[in-house]
């Protein structure tokens, strides 16, 4: 996961709220990703079961990459994630990609 990332990128994953991270991904999350892994925000994928707030949309509207103009491909999954979200979320990506990369 870290090639290419980072020195003081260990691989290891941070999940929740805890120092460094805090409850918007936006803020925390995402960039942190986009410092260690130099994996641009309009090459990720976001997948998010929140019922509770609108952390895709926060994701897709917050961290745009400025040369493309966009952000993560964003899916809901309210109810888990399961293969009609997959092949949704990879439909979109796709869908982003033609489009941008024309």
């Amino acid at each position: 996961f870290a090639i290419g990332g980072e020195k003081e990128f260990d691989g290891n994953m941070q999940i929740g709220r805890t120092p460094p991270l805090s409850a918007n991904k936006a803020q925390t999350h995402f960039p942190i990703l986009r410092k260690f892994t130099n994996i641009e925000y309009h090459k990720m994928l976001f997948f998010d079961d929140c019922n509770w707030g609108d952390h895709c949309g926060a994701v897709e509207s917050q961290c745009v990459e400025p040369k493309a103009g966009l952000g993560p491909a964003i899916q809901r999954t309210p109810r888990g994630l399961g293969v009609k979200e997959w092949e949704t979320a990879l439909m979109k990506y796709k869908a982003r990609h033609e489009q941008y990369f024309k």
